[in-house]
């Protein structure tokens, strides 16, 4: 079945070395299915996921108010154009405030699936546990296209910064109704978010970055080792032709493996001692990830290489190699 040979995927992986990933890679992420153990939090992940679509959805679909901006910062006096515009933007941060509030579930999602896939050794927790390691997979698929979209559509920060500037003012326009939709507290806490270039990651970096701390009876090897073993068996999928021939969607699950691949990476750096790039590092081959992402160039290939360049923590160290720092140059 599909779940067996996912299952076998992950211990050849395990068996063998990462810089040499050992054969029979292929990964199903479509059609493992939960075990009685999981049920309950693949559950509670899986409505999260469908959410998720929502999500991305709205975003993709995020024009902004920036005529309307406009309008009202050249006319400043003129109150009817300062109310239109901002019946405009007030619905707009709404949605940029259930885009923050879902940042919130996934963190503690991401949590939740770290407990259940690091209490044990990877090699047993990852074929014991085959949905929710899908599940991650798939959330990290999400981060990486939100802060692909959001980093490519300045009208969220533009809208937003509108609103802070302009709340106060507002009040006393309409001094008789409630002109902030969301609380100065929220608002706040909403600048920091959207300041980030890639606030879904921060995000989930945050929460990987707790769970090691927080749980200090778990060996934080088992995370690494985790995250690394998701980043090969992608890679091994992306590279092998054997395995693209056989996807259903070659291109969307390509993109796929690759977003799953950065993320895991940038996870792994963040809360590794040495870190992903280092020539003492034996679990990933980060040059053989750069290429394999370089490999079927796309539009989205570029913010990938950018969520390696930018968001990892140990690529400038000085015992990252020099061709690897070329290599993302």
């Amino acid at each position: 079945s599909s779940i067996q040979t996912a299952m076998g995927a992950l211990l050849a992986l395990l068996r063998g070395d990462g810089k040499k990933p050992a054969p029979h890679m292929f990964v199903d992420f479509e059609s493992a299915k939960p075990t009685e153990e999981e049920a309950e939090l693949y559950e509670e992940v899986r409505e999260l996921l469908r959410q998720s679509g929502d999500v991305l959805q709205e975003l993709e679909g995020y024009k902004g108010g920036g005529d309307h901006i406009r309008n009202a910062i050249s006319s400043p006096s003129d109150q009817q154009i300062q109310l239109t515009t901002w019946a405009v933007i007030t619905p707009l941060v709404l949605k940029l405030h259930m885009f923050y509030q879902f940042s919130l579930a996934l963190e503690t999602a991401v949590n939740r699936l770290y407990r259940k896939l690091c209490a044990e050794e990877p090699s047993t927790s990852l074929v014991k546990y085959q949905a929710l390691a899908k599940q991650f997979a798939e959330i990290l698929h999400f981060v990486l296209k939100f802060d692909d979209l959001k980093m490519t559509n300045p009208a969220i920060q533009n809208d937003f910064s509108f609103y802070r500037r302009n709340i106060t003012r507002m009040k006393q326009i309409e001094s008789d109704k409630s002109m902030a939709v969301v609380s100065d507290e929220e608002a706040n806490r909403m600048s920091l978010f959207y300041a980030y270039p890639t606030p879904m990651l921060k995000c989930v970096s945050d929460a990987t970055a707790g769970f090691v701390r927080d749980n200090r009876d778990v060996p934080v090897e088992n995370t690494t080792e985790m995250l690394s073993v998701m980043t090969n068996v992608c890679r091994e999928m992306v590279e092998n032709p054997e395995y693209t021939a056989r996807f259903q969607l070659p291109e969307a699950t390509t993109l796929f493996c690759k977003r799953v691949m950065v993320g895991a990476i940038v996870l792994y750096d963040l809360v590794h001692e040495i870190g992903a790039f280092s020539k003492k590092n034996t679990s990933i081959d980060i040059r053989a990830c750069v290429r394999a992402l370089r490999s079927r160039p796309g539009p989205e290939v570029e913010g990938l290489l950018n969520a390696l360049r930018y968001t990892t923590k140990h690529l400038n160290d000085e015992d990252t190699p020099r061709a690897v720092k070329q290599l993302l140059a």
